[in-house]
């Protein structure tokens, strides 16, 4: 059985640090949950401020990593959780980005929906980061309406 439980940015970091395939831990969020199996943390999601700018209208989270050691259902276990924190801290939308070559199946499960293909392959401009942060390719962008509204 999978339950959920608070943890630290660092002790989520570590988590992502040890088992994501292609990102790097985050700087900063707004709460971390682990997924507990047996005593035993299989699995972290860190949620923050959403990432684009323009998204970023006070009443949206982002998921920036979710993470598992591959236990059966735990990321929509977390997906689902994540969202249901959101909504009662009184935020309207989550979103979260999974690359184009990944099919999205946990966030279906948790009922989010598809917002169609997101952003570029890397970062441009003056902001663009000295080294990528994870894989050039394109991202689809998944959401989930807190307030009851239809998109």
């Amino acid at each position: 059985m999978l339950t959920l439980r608070p943890v630290s940015l660092a002790d989520a970091n570590a988590f992502v640090s040890l088992h994501h395939r292609h990102h790097k831990p985050v700087r900063g969020h707004k709460y971390s949950l682990g997924c507990m199996k047996d005593g035993q943390l299989v699995g972290v999601v860190i949620t923050g401020r959403p990432v684009s700018r323009y998204l970023d209208d006070g009443l949206t989270l982002e998921v920036n990593r979710l993470c598992t050691d591959g236990t059966r259902n735990a990321c929509s276990f977390l997906y689902g959780a994540a969202a249901r924190v959101a909504k009662a801290m009184g935020y309207h939308k989550i979103i979260t980005y999974i690359l184009d070559t990944e099919d999205g199946t946990s966030l279906r499960a948790a009922g989010w929906s598809c917002a169609g293909l997101a952003g570029g392959k890397e970062w441009t401009g003056r902001r663009k980061p000295a080294e990528p942060l994870y894989p050039a390719q394109m991202k689809y962008r998944y959401e989930k309406n807190l307030d009851g509204k239809e998109p």
